[in-house]
């Protein structure tokens, strides 16, 4: 049987990474895909960086347009990331017929549902397994390992960097700006690490296995996003005091009213194997009504990582490319027919409508009264506590010191309440600091 003909545009990390693996473990490859699978043109900016990966092996152009234009290529990559020219490529590629693998989380989380109802028009497949967690099959597993569970929830350690960084904070007692310095000094964290540490990167990621999850649209502007740099040291420490670490998870969860989508610093109990993920490594955990709680564990960025998706995407359109489109797994998992009215009974939850519950940091004056005025207005705002630690006050200010620490643990409220009821507290005049308020996800 024919090869199937791949063009990539972009060869840099993940694209030389595929070149290398396809190359690598060809004849593998060949046995499960049941025909070859090679690159036949590669497209890049830097057509001399190009050459150098694939030498002879395959053609090399500067316009990725020359690949979309050619009738014989049935596969494009797109590894060049970003909203822009990436979008109008992929596009322009479906048009023209062709299938498309992406590790684009960006490009789906924001336009998926442009991008998915043209592949469908066109009977071609977008396949994305690089786009979230790297080298797990997370998708896989949500869109076919899954598919007899009425999915519950899913949380993830879906950002590598962050994930790092806040390894690095617990193990070092350090402060979240001199990690991040470390982390960009040894490669882990980008000279702009915005998308990483505001939480941006995770909210792509998490917002396209919603989609999958619970056959919603993809609505990145939906998703409630907040990142990791105002943690700091103290609070890490306590945690860890409490039982808990401190992880950034990407959530997902079906609630009475909708679906939960939510990215940010969550305490997790030290017990659970998801808080021992350490490092720049990512784990997802999915929980299912039959098979209940599911783990998935592994690299989550890296050349050779992600290439193991990209080419398990190549191999399914390999397997699949000459298949009636309707029996084809769908992109999102569910029919595309039965995702509007999905969509419509399960709205994306704004984040007052968060069921939770959350770990409070007060800075206050150290006298007699101040905990009980505190605990007070939450006994009136219905909010139940679970624990609460007081620091001695040579602890936090040094010796002679009239400030302490009250750390407040609570059940489950409403965030709505918990943002009424902080409001409140932060008024008091013995509450010396901005209140630190971090959500508490135990993940049973």
């Amino acid at each position: 049987m024919k090869p199937i003909q791949v063009g990539l545009l972009g060869i840099g990390t993940v694209g030389s990474g595929t070149f290398n693996v396809l190359e690598r473990n060809q004849d593998e490859i060949r046995r499960r895909a049941g025909r070859g699978i090679e690159i036949a043109m590669v497209a890049d900016l830097d057509t001399a960086r190009a050459k150098s990966v694939v030498g002879d092996k395959a053609k090399v152009v500067g316009d990725a347009r020359e690949i979309i234009a050619n009738p014989d290529i049935d596969v494009v990559v797109e590894l060049i990331g970003g909203y822009g020219i990436a979008k109008a490529l992929v596009l322009e590629a479906i048009a023209a017929g062709k299938h498309v693998v992406t590790a684009n989380k960006a490009l789906l989380a924001v336009h998926g549902t442009e991008i998915f109802k043209a592949a469908a028009e066109k009977g071609v497949i977008v396949a994305f397994e690089a786009a979230v967690a790297g080298g797990i099959p997370i998708i896989k597993a949500l869109r076919e390992g899954l598919t007899a569970n009425e999915i519950q929830w899913v949380a993830g350690i879906i950002n590598g960097t962050t994930n790092f960084i806040l390894s690095e904070m617990r193990d070092k007692g350090l402060d979240f700006d001199v990690v991040l310095k470390e982390a960009q000094r040894l490669g882990y964290a980008e000279a702009d690490p915005t998308f990483d540490i505001e939480g941006v990167d995770a909210a792509h990621k998490a917002t396209l296995i919603s989609a999958i999850a619970f056959g919603i649209p993809v609505q990145f502007d939906k998703a409630y996003v907040e990142g990791i740099t105002k943690l700091s040291a103290a609070d890490i420490r306590y945690a860890e005091q409490l039982g808990y670490r401190i992880k950034l998870l990407g959530i997902t969860k079906r609630a009475d009213k909708g679906i939960e989508l939510r990215v940010h610093p969550s305490l997790v109990p030290a017990k659970r194997l998801i808080a021992n993920v350490e490092g720049a490594m990512n784990a997802v955990v999915v929980y299912g009504d039959a098979v209940g709680a599911t783990l998935y564990y592994g690299k989550g960025a890296g050349s050779e990582p992600t290439a193991s998706a990209v080419i398990a995407d190549l191999v399914d359109i390999a397997r699949l490319h000459d298949a009636d489109p309707a029996h084809r797994v769908p992109p999102l998992a569910f029919q595309s027919h039965t995702l509007g009215a999905a969509g419509k009974d399960l709205p994306v939850l704004p984040m007052g409508e968060v069921v939770t519950s959350y770990y409070v940091r007060i800075r206050v004056s150290d006298e007699a009264g101040v905990l009980a005025k505190i605990t007070g207005l939450l006994a009136e705002a219905g909010i139940s506590i679970d624990a609460v630690l007081q620091r001695e006050a040579d602890e936090v200010g040094g010796e002679g010191s009239t400030q302490t620490d009250l750390i407040i643990l609570t059940h489950d409220t409403r965030e709505g309440n918990m943002d009424a009821v902080l409001a409140q507290i932060q008024g008091l005049p013995t509450v010396l600091a901005p209140i630190t308020r971090i959500r508490k996800e135990e993940l049973n």
